[in-house]
C-alpha cells in the first residue's frame, strides 16, 4: 500500500509541478507543440484514432528449448473514438477506448489462438500545458479486462486507473500509470500478485525521429522488487509514416489472462503502427 501511495503521489507531483518538463519543447516529428496547435489539434483530429500500438510480432521463448508450443504470434488492435465534439469542463476530452491482444500458436497443428483478452473503457483526457507548451497528457478511465471465457478458464477484472504521459525533450518521454482494482472474477482473485499494481516506464527516440526505445515495468503485488518488464525497439520504416519494425521482450507475468500466474520470457520481431505522440500501455 505504501509503494501504491508513493507512485500515486509521483503522479500527482507530475501533473501540478510539470516545471521538470522543459519550456524550450518546440516540436516532434516536426509538430509544434505549444497550446493553442494542440488544442486545435485536439479539437479538429478524426474521432477514430488509435490508442495503443497495434503490432503483429512472432517469436520463441527465451531459456526452455523451442518448441511449437513456447513459439507464438502476438498481436494487438487497439483503437480510440472521441465522443465529444469539444471540450468538456477543465479543458477535457471524452474518450472510448478499447484493445484487443492475442496470442497464436501458429505452429501448432490448426493453429490455434490460445488466449484472446478484451480491454474496452471510457475515460477523459486531459492536455497538459506550461507556459503556453505542451508537456503531456493525463487519462482517467474506467476499464475491464477479461478473456471471454466462462468455468475454470474465465479471467475478468476492473479498474479505475490514472495515466499520464509527460514530455521531457524532443527526445525523451515518461510514463506512469496506477489502479485502483475491482475484482469480480472468481478465478484470479490473486492477479494483482501477477499483473501489478502500477506501471512506470519511458520511451526515447533518436534526433531523427527514425528510432525509438521504451522500456516499462509493472510492479507486482508485495515488497519485493519484482516487476514485469517489457523492452522495445523499433525502427520506422518511412520517414513520414508511423510503420516501425519492431523488436518486443517480454520478461514476468501476466502477459495474458488466462495463464497469468506462469512465468514468460518471449523475444518477438514483427510490424508496429504508433499512434500519434505517445504510445500508451
Amino acid at each position: 500500500m505504501k509503494q501504491l501511495l508513493l507512485i500515486f503521489i509521483t503522479c500527482i507531483l507530475a501533473l501540478s509541478a510539470p516545471q521538470a518538463a522543459r519550456a524550450q519543447i518546440i516540436s516532434i516529428d516536426g509538430e509544434k507543440l505549444d497550446a493553442d496547435s494542440i488544442r486545435k489539434d485536439f479539437d479538429d483530429r478524426p474521432y477514430f484514432g488509435l490508442y495503443k500500438d497495434n503490432y503483429f510480432i512472432f517469436g520463441p521463448s527465451i531459456g526452455p528449448r523451442m518448441t511449437k508450443e513456447n513459439t507464438n504470434v502476438k498481436f494487438q488492435i487497439s483503437i480510440a473514438q472521441k465522443l465529444t465534439r469539444s471540450t468538456l469542463p477543465w479543458g477535457t476530452y471524452l474518450y472510448l477506448f478499447y484493445s484487443q491482444k492475442c496470442f497464436w500458436n501458429v505452429l501448432q497443428n490448426s493453429m490455434p489462438m490460445t488466449d484472446l483478452n478484451f480491454n474496452p473503457g471510457i475515460g477523459i483526457t486531459k492536455p497538459l500545458f506550461v507556459k503556453n507548451k505542451y508537456i503531456g497528457k493525463a487519462t482517467l478511465m474506467l476499464e475491464h479486462e477479461s478473456n471471454g471465457r466462462d468455468g475454470l478458464e474465465s479471467r475478468s477484472w476492473n479498474k479505475v486507473s490514472l495515466a499520464a504521459n509527460i514530455i521531457i525533450d524532443n527526445n525523451l518521454m515518461v510514463h506512469g500509470k496506477i489502479w485502483a482494482p475491482i475484482i469480480d472474477g472468481m478465478n484470479n482473485k490473486d492477479i494483482l500478485k501477477y499483473c501489478g499494481i502500477y506501471q512506470v516506464g519511458m520511451q526515447v527516440m533518436s534526433n531523427n525521429q527514425r528510432f525509438t526505445g521504451a522500456v516499462i515495468l509493472t510492479k507486482r503485488q508485495g515488497w519485493n522488487f519484482n516487476y514485469n518488464t517489457v523492452v522495445e525497439l523499433g525502427w520506422r520504416v518511412f520517414k513520414r509514416d508511423n510503420q516501425y519494425l519492431f523488436l518486443q521482450y517480454y520478461n514476468g507475468y501476466g502477459e495474458g489472462l488466462l495463464a497469468y500466474k506462469e512465468f514468460h520470457s518471449q523475444l518477438r520481431l514483427g510490424i508496429c503502427i504508433k499512434p500519434k505522440l505517445f504510445s500508451e500501455y
